[in-house]
């Protein structure tokens, strides 16, 4: 059995490169998840789950990561992705995530309204909603990738 994770961290970037992979791999890095072992986890924070935005988690680590990712290689096209964590005061959370041929505002308007339907299906009003989200305008002759995550982690 897995331990349950109590504390967690949003990132969100946006990179260009010379190859899709590329670009997923620079969008990771500067969302400062590059070094580490994201395994897919679906959206729901742990009760009692602590953020910490200074976590700093071993490089290789395999780490539960909800995020959402865009990649794209026509110019001048904008993708965005974008989080949302809505939060009780005494139970777990709902994390949401979203990407779009959008702008960083609108994936953050659309995520932040998609933890609201969540906790709407379950009949709990959130206490507070964390949003964080990038956005790109994909350059000529490259890729792109809009990325957005919530890393799980253990104190």
């Amino acid at each position: 059995m897995l331990p349950t994770p109590n504390v967690f961290k949003i990132g969100s970037g946006a990179a260009a490169g010379p190859t899709p992979l590329n670009a997923f791999d620079n969008a990771l890095l500067a969302s400062g998840v590059g070094n580490l072992n994201l395994v897919r986890v679906s959206s729901i924070l742990p009760p009692h789950c602590e953020q910490d935005q200074g976590l700093v988690i071993p490089p290789g680590s395999l780490v539960p990561t909800a995020y959402a990712s865009l990649v794209c290689d026509k110019a001048g096209q904008e993708i965005g992705a974008a989080v949302a964590i809505g939060r009780t005061k005494d139970s777990y959370g709902v994390i949401m995530e979203y990407s779009g041929y959008c702008s960083r505002e609108q994936a953050e308007a659309t995520v932040t309204e998609m933890v609201r339907a969540g906790f709407r299906q379950r009949g709990i009003e959130p206490v507070e909603i964390l949003v964080r989200g990038s956005s790109i305008v994909v350059p000529e002759g490259q890729a792109a990738c809009a990325f957005a995550c919530v890393s799980l982690w253990y104190r």
